[in-house]
């Protein structure tokens, strides 16, 4: 995946290891006390709590792929537009937009916030 480095993350890479569904290589790009984001879930800090968010939410599907479009960085802040497909179990799928927010202090991701629409996913 292509990507782009700010901060000092590469967020190619970033993106690839939630591609990857590899919650451990997702998790070495996020600072220890980070808050985690998704949609309009509630908000989760550290390691632990993102783990089990993210782990959660990778056993939903098969796979899942971003197509990422546009970047903005200033400075500590890094916003991605794109698309992400999602593999159900059933071999369906669905592409969705989305926005991500990052906010990076000392090439780690200390705020991550996905916003996205999820309701699709599970519509019949």
């Amino acid at each position: 995946m292509s990507g782009f480095e700010a901060a000092g993350v590469n967020f190619g890479k970033l993106f690839a290891s939630v591609d990857a569904m590899d919650t451990e290589s997702f998790l070495s790009f996020i600072r220890e006390d980070a808050t985690f984001r998704f949609g309009s879930s509630p908000s989760v800090t550290g390691h632990a709590g993102i783990r089990a968010a993210v782990e959660g939410f990778f056993s939903m599907f098969a796979a899942l792929e971003h197509e990422l479009h546009t970047h903005v960085a200033d400075d500590n802040v890094v916003i991605y537009e794109g698309e992400v497909t999602y593999t159900r179990h059933d071999g369906g799928t669905i592409t969705l937009p989305f926005v991500n927010v990052f906010e990076v202090e000392n090439k780690l991701i200390t705020l991550y916030r996905i916003y996205i629409d999820i309701g699709p996913l599970f519509a019949e």
